[in-house]
């Protein structure tokens, strides 16, 4: 199993907007594969900061998941959306 991470830094005027990203891709990491364990906030400290945690049974499907999601139209629409409120993973 792979379990993938992205970690986030949430602007505090962006939280709506950052719930509406986050519940797009759940359904859609689940459509290609994967699972989706939902977004962990921490419970003390920085209330900016998210975690997304996804899982693949292998590398192999978690590539295949990388290309299919490239070519997806409902996936370019969360990117475009994040592009559009800079919601971005946090380097």
């Amino acid at each position: 199993m792979v379990t993938c991470y992205l970690r986030y830094e949430i602007d505090p005027y962006k939280k709506r907007e950052f719930e509406h990203y986050a519940r797009l891709w759940i359904p859609l990491v689940e459509r290609f594969g994967g699972t989706h364990h939902g977004y962990f906030l921490p419970h003390e400290g920085a209330s900016d900061i998210a975690l997304a945690l996804f899982a693949f049974d292998s590398l192999a499907d978690y590539e295949t998941y990388r290309k299919r999601v490239a070519e997806d139209v409902d996936c370019k629409a969360a990117f475009a959306y994040a592009e559009r409120t800079r919601l971005y993973p946090a380097l």
